[in-house]
């Protein structure tokens, strides 16, 4: 994959650079925050290689990468001096609802600081099992070593997220930063060891604990990005440097000490009571429910706005929300594992098994949901199953979050209590969704291909249709089939060689800039880069579909196989310019025989490329579909494709 290249094409469809106002990356995902998401374009951006799926939500306009976001996001934070958090100049900005813009800054926030926090995760579940089992001393120097590396980004957290919330409201960070760590100042936090309250110009302030806090920070910094702004308005620039951050500190720090903190304190209290009570009313309804819809809050983006709740969970002793929503994400394991052992297929089954190896040891899932679950709609129904029963079991069996750690994985069993009923909730979600898929199978009737691939599928289908209600009529493939006398042995299997309707190079089918064939949504093949512009036959048959465009075409073979294709990428829109059609629907070809000539020149001058994909549309009534070629040049009529029933 060409990381630049594709993160040019990325800037360009969400609206230019102009457009960005801010981006993060989490594992998996590109965050922007737009000035106006109607100038991205999602579709064209979901119908690139090397883009998993475009989601909006929660203020943000998420392009999913996959495994190489990080590269990708280099690459953009690099092209054009862009630097990854500033906004446009003089665009104005969309507006968004009050809901999706308290989602965007959570979310935005949040993202940053996820590899820190499982990074520090793991460090704490580390020390939780050198300590049960005797290996290290809690009051031995090592221990407290590593504790502080665990511990670091939890108890200074007000500080760290001044940071990234300034940064998505496009403020000074290091002066949120400030404010953040006022809250964690010595002189400060010793008030607290001298009783609840202190006074500030003679009013009184309720004192807090902040460290690991959360609302107050969102609150303040957010008030301060307002006091900014007005100061910047007000004051000359010539004495801006100094007169804004003074003003902006002595006004900020006991505004937060004497009311945003305690207000931000009790409110992160309320929700968190609020959805304890639900859990704690019953936590079987709960495990349910959460076990059931969690993935589809992953799908959108908005599961990082759970985790001021958790982070105050954990504050009073434990959180139950983390392990009723891990066997929803242990669910969509157990579907990537089931239809590894259940598909044929090479390519599905590389993915599938990487995919569901990645997920336990990282307990990164996106792959699954959008490379399998969402191409494969109906393991849906067995996402929900499978996690809301393990996420009953879970609720029923107690079990508890005591460290901080949201990535579900191998690694992080020891930051949940009791272990093994945890161990037991997840194995229950995993094998439950892994069962489903290999007794009742993965696919279903094809998603929409858009509107071209689907006009193609829809003439395919009536042709064969037709082919199937006709009499036998002697020579006809028809009659070929009905005494198995085109590639039949004599023990039933049917074999049919493709061979290479172009002179030109193959690549991977997967490779292919265009999600409907890239996705084998049309069905499994390869593709060719042609050098030559004239595409002949790959078999013996008859032309089954034509188009007015005459880009595309389709043969049916005497095995009853059937052919798409598709010269160039989007080459539809050229209305049939530059290619020149040599036969009609209906007709007899041989192998060999030439059925569309094109102007290669031309149609890249105009800016489409020429990658051709050849794929069997009806690849789910054959067993064995291999590719004889994977990579390389290719000579017309050489062999392509095994197709085997």
């Amino acid at each position: 994959m060409n990381h630049q290249k594709l993160a040019q094409n990325i800037v360009d469809h969400v609206g230019g650079r102009n457009n960005i106002q801010s981006l993060t990356h989490c594992a998996t995902r590109l965050r922007f925050v737009l000035n106006d998401n109607r100038k991205a374009d999602a579709k064209t951006l979901e119908n690139t290689a090397g883009i998993l799926k475009v989601v909006e939500s929660g203020g943000q306009f998420q392009v999913v990468v996959g495994n190489d976001v990080s590269e990708v996001y280099k690459h953009i934070v690099a092209e054009g001096e862009f630097d990854g958090t500033a906004s446009s100049e003089g665009d104005v900005k969309e507006k968004k609802g009050i809901r999706a813009a308290i989602f965007g800054l959570i979310s935005g926030s949040l993202t940053p600081l996820i590899p820190v926090f499982a990074g520090a995760g793991l460090v704490k579940a580390l020390l939780i099992v050198l300590e049960q089992a005797g290996w290290i001393a809690v009051d031995s120097g090592t221990y407290a070593i590593l504790a502080a590396a665990g511990n670091s980004i939890f108890y200074f957290l007000p500080i760290l997220l001044g940071i990234t919330i300034a940064k998505v409201l496009n403020v000074n960070s290091y002066m949120a930063a400030a404010i953040g760590a006022a809250l964690m100042e010595p002189n400060f936090t010793a008030l607290t060891a001298a009783g609840s309250t202190t006074h500030f110009l003679g009013i009184p302030v309720s004192l807090m604990n902040y460290a690991s806090s959360v609302f107050p920070m969102f609150i303040a910094v957010s008030i301060y990005a307002v006091l900014e702004r007005f100061l910047k308005k007000i004051m000359h620039k010539n004495v801006q440097l100094f007169a804004v951050p003074f003003f902006s500190l002595i006004i900020m720090v006991p505004l937060t000490a004497m009311l945003i903190g305690p207000f931000g304190q009790y409110v992160g209290q309320w929700i968190g009571d609020i959805v304890n009570f639900l859990i704690n009313s019953n936590s079987v309804i709960a495990g349910i429910i959460l076990g059931g819809t969690w993935s589809f809050l992953v799908l959108l983006g908005l599961h990082w706005a759970t985790v001021p709740i958790i982070m105050g969970n954990l504050s009073a002793g434990g959180d139950l929300i983390v392990p009723l929503a891990a066997t929803s994400v242990a669910a969509s394991m157990g579907i990537g594992l089931g239809v590894f052992l259940k598909t044929k297929d090479k390519d599905l089954k590389a993915l599938s098994g990487s995919a569901f190896l990645s997920a336990i040891l990282s307990g990164v899932t996106e792959p699954i949901l959008y490379g399998i679950i969402l191409r494969y709609r109906k393991t849906l129904i067995y996402l929900v199953v499978a996690g809301a029963i393990g996420g009953g079991l879970m609720g029923y069996l107690g079990v508890k979050l005591i460290v901080f750690n949201f990535f579900i994985n191998v690694f992080t069993l020891p930051a949940q209590s009791p272990m093994l009923f945890y161990i037991i909730g997840i194995l229950t979600a995993i094998a439950g969704g892994a069962l489903c898929v290999v007794l009742f199978g993965y696919e279903s009737k094809k998603t929409d291909q858009g509107a071209e691939g689907t006009e193609l599928q829809k003439k395919q289908n009536k042709q064969s249709e037709s082919e199937n209600n006709q009499q036998a009529i002697p020579g006809s493939s028809t009659e070929k089939m009905e005494r198995g006398a085109a590639g039949m042995d004599t023990s039933g299997m049917m074999e049919c060689m493709i061979t290479s309707p172009l002179e030109g190079t193959v690549i991977p089918l997967h490779e292919v800039e265009d999600v409907v064939f890239s996705s084998e949504s049309m069905g499994r093949g390869a593709a060719i880069i042609p050098s030559k512009g004239q595409l002949v036959s790959p078999v013996d048959g008859l032309v089954s579909v034509t188009m007015k465009s005459a880009h595309a075409i389709a043969v049916t073979s005497d095995e009853g196989v059937e052919i798409l294709m598709h010269i160039g990428i989007d080459t539809v829109r050229l209305k049939g310019q530059y290619f020149t059609q040599k036969v009609q629907q209906g007709d007899r070809v041989r192998v060999g025989e030439v059925l569309i000539e094109f102007d290669m020149d031309r149609i890249q001058k105009e800016g489409f490329k020429l990658t051709t994909p050849i794929v069997v549309t009806n690849s789910d009534q054959f067993r064995v579909i291999t590719p004889l070629l994977s990579q390389g040049k290719v000579a017309v009529k050489e062999g392509l494709l095994s197709v085997r029933s």
